[in-house]
């Protein structure tokens, strides 16, 4: 994973004279140079520790004579330091953004917000940025929501209402729904609103920055160092992007920017000519000619450090009517002469925001030898509530290329390349192939499922010689014998709610608690 600000970061001119010839080979003696890092930590690591003498120890006012670096792609190693004063426990205040009904992930937002969707066996995907804010010691958290928001306040009170931000107790992690006010009497109308209706209590906060981020991404992120290229480029905002290829860069918001990193142009989900128009030469980010020429756009990841009194500023004074960060606010910023600058991530990132994206994001964490996402990470791991399950029990089966969550009772059957999520249950003969189980929410008891077999219902799990392929078997469902959920018509669209189930992009999706009754093909 590479991470880098983009900015001008200026180093003492006394580092020309380092004995270290590979620092020696990047530096010549013009005023200014961009240097372009790759990703080794040689390269990164001795620039890195250079900063780190100067801000951690030398006076900021030294002005002799400065190089321009342009650090382009700085390896994140896990033991790189940061340097920031104050720390961002106590200057950083972290605000997810729980997004909207979820209209492209349905049926899986029936009866859940976005983020508490559950992910990769264990997890919900608010437990990705919750963690990388808690990895990167930002203990401060609000999560902004209006829909749906049960199973997300269970699951936040459940997984982080205890031990967060030490024995002083200071950190909280603490949902906010849309509410109607005297001065606001309409839910949250966009992104830059929802921070706006509850910018009142964001102020309270003695806190420099405001780290906005969504809550239905995937990708692990060392919020500190973005922190600090934020402070260390004097940004209003700072934006994190990443390079993006043709096909996927009309869904996103596009930048340019100068040698600085500075933003100078921005185009919210530009098509057509408008889209030819935001194309740049993603060399500048360290990126080799071939990886630049398939990746050939900056796009904003939708994550935001923004200094406390610019959003205050933007929010309440220059944008008032301005509903949304992306398409408004950054634009205007930069319209008006503020400082918004870039900051590159390289790393993985997924942005789920369909079910197509979903099921491949959930996926991809099985793939050899290294999965897409790795949840085994021992500087940065991911949390979420503790459920105290017994370790998963396997009975005759042939599992292979899978992941296989906590608390399951999977007996003589055959999985390949899946995600099995808590508590499933899968009965003999069965075969699944490809597909996700989010699992279940309880155990029945043997009397439960004997009950419910002999009066001609269907215990929840899958039941006896199933064959199941390409879907996503949502929580509770209940799948009977000789069920087929293979698509064989590869049917790419249909909405069959009363049958307990949708199609999307191919891909068969069972409703949370639906029931499929035995001998079913799909």
């Amino acid at each position: 994973m590479i991470m880098a600000a983009i900015g001008a970061l200026r180093i003492p001119a006394s580092l020309t004279t380092s004995s270290s010839s590979n620092v020696k080979s990047k530096v010549n003696t013009s005023h200014y140079q961009s240097l372009a890092f790759s990703s080794s930590n040689l390269s990164g690591d001795k620039i890195q520790s250079a900063l780190l003498n100067r801000r951690c120890g030398s006076s900021f006012n030294d002005r002799r004579t400065p190089i321009v670096v342009s650090p382009k792609a700085v390896s994140d190693s896990k033991n790189s330091q940061t340097c920031l004063d104050p720390d961002a426990s106590r200057s950083v205040l972290g605000i997810i953004l729980g997004g909207g009904a979820g209209t492209r992930l349905y049926p899986l937002t029936k009866k859940r917000a976005k983020p508490a969707v559950p992910l990769g066996a264990n997890y919900r995907l608010i437990d990705i940025p919750v963690s990388n804010c808690l990895n990167s010691n930002i203990s401060k958290i609000y999560v902004l929501t209006q829909f749906n928001s049960a199973s997300l306040n269970r699951h936040l009170s459940r997984a982080y209402a205890s031990n967060m931000g030490g024995y002083k107790n200071e950190g909280f992690v603490e949902v906010l729904a849309a509410q109607q006010s005297p001065e606001n009497p309409n839910w949250f109308q966009g992104t830059a609103d929802a921070v706006r209706q509850y910018l009142w209590l964001f102020e309270e906060h003695n806190v420099l920055e405001f780290l906005v981020l969504a809550g239905d991404h995937l990708y692990r992120m060392d919020y500190e160092r973005f922190i600090q290229a934020h402070r260390e480029t004097d940004a209003d905002i700072t934006v994190a992007a990443l390079p993006m290829d043709e096909k996927r860069a009309t869904a996103f918001g596009l930048m340019k920017i100068d040698e600085e990193g500075r933003i100078t142009e921005f185009a919210e989900k530009p098509k057509g000519e408008q889209l030819k128009a935001m194309k740049v030469d993603t060399t500048i980010l360290g990126l080799d000619d071939e990886r630049a020429k398939e990746m050939p756009y900056i796009a904003s990841m939708g994550i935001y450090v923004v200094s406390k009194d610019a959003m205050i500023d933007l929010l309440g004074e220059k944008f008032p009517g301005a509903n949304d960060f992306g398409s408004e606010v950054i634009p205007g910023a930069t319209s008006i002469g503020m400082r918004v600058q870039a900051y590159l991530y390289d790393g993985y990132w997924e942005d789920i925001g369909t079910i197509e994206a979903f099921y491949n994001a959930n996926l991809g964490i099985t793939k050899k030898p290294v999965p897409d996402f790795s949840f085994y990470d021992r500087s940065a791991p991911i949390y979420t509530q503790p459920r105290y399950l017994p370790p998963s029990k396997m009975l005759d089966a042939d599992v292979t290329d899978s992941v296989i969550g906590e608390g399951c009772v999977i007996k003589n059957c055959k999985i390949h390349h899946s995600v099995i999520g808590l508590r499933s249950c899968i009965s003999e003969g069965a075969i699944i192939e490809d597909t996700l189980l989010m699992g279940a929410d309880y155990y029945e008891t043997d009397a439960d499922r004997r009950f419910l077999t002999a009066k001609g219902s269907v215990p929840i799990g899958i039941g006896k010689n199933s064959h199941i392929k390409r879907a996503i078997i949502d929580k509770n469902a209940r799948i009977g014998d000789n069920v087929k959920i293979i698509n064989s018509d590869s049917v790419q669209e249909a909405a069959r709610e009363t049958d307990g189930y949708f199609i999307k992009s191919g891909i068969v999706t069972v409703i949370k608690d639906a029931l499929i009754p035995s001998g079913t093909v799909i």
